[in-house]
Formats: structure tokens, C-alpha cells, sequence
């Protein structure tokens, strides 16, 4: 029997309800938000999040507590099984990823090592 693949993302109650509010001040103008990963920083790869206008023939579409997530081709390995997180502290507050792929962060936090899952 296949073994069945986790979720490429999946979302918190915040990131959604938080992401579902951005999508509804977009007036209609977004299809969703557009996750990958880039090469990048002190510890070799950043993620990237931007707004999408339209749906590309190979992302890999995620719908999740009302949030529309579409993943770039090459990030799916990377992503597969990370969790969304929005937080909020004293001084800032934006979206975190809680990856199981992920093997080492630079000390800022702005980039990370991540692994390709093994499927």
C-alpha cells in the first residue's frame, strides 16, 4: 500500500484567520499567497512568500481553513509537512514556519538550512 504523503503545508488557526484577512482587503485582486523557498542568507536558503494574481500551471494548490496557499515546484520537497504559524510578540510580529525539514537557522532568523524530504 502507497504510503500516504503529508500535507506540503498546512496552517494555524492564526496564520488563516490572519492570511484570510489580507485576502479580504485584496478586493478579489489575489487568488491566494504564493509560498517558496530561495537560496539565500548566512545559512543557505530563505523562504518567500508574495501574493498571487493567478494560479501557475505546476503549483501545487493547498486549501486550508479558508487560505488558498500555492507552492512553487521546487519548494514543494523542502515545505512538505511545515506548519504555518503567525505570531505576535513585543517588538514584531509575522508568519513563522515550523518545518520538519529544516536542519540549522542563522542566528537572525532570517535563513535557514533546509533539507528535501524524503519521500
Amino acid at each position: 500500500m502507497a504510503r500516504q504523503l503529508p500535507k506540503a503545508i498546512t496552517l494555524t488557526d492564526r496564520a488563516a484567520e490572519h492570511l484570510r484577512g489580507i485576502m479580504a482587503r485584496s478586493d478579489g485582486k489575489y487568488v491566494g499567497l504564493r509560498v517558496g523557498v530561495k537560496n539565500g542568507g548566512c545559512a543557505g536558503m530563505e523562504y518567500t512568500m508574495e501574493y498571487a494574481e493567478a494560479v501557475k500551471p505546476l503549483d501545487e494548490v493547498v486549501e486550508e481553513k479558508g487560505v488558498r496557499i500555492l507552492i512553487e515546484p521546487k519548494a514543494v520537497l523542502f515545505l512538505l509537512g511545515t506548519e504555518m504559524d503567525y505570531q505576535t510578540e513585543k517588538f514584531s510580529s509575522g508568519f513563522k514556519f515550523n518545518n520538519p525539514n529544516q536542519t540549522d537557522a542563522c542566528g537572525c532568523g532570517e535563513s535557514v538550512t533546509i533539507e528535501p524530504a524524503r519521500v
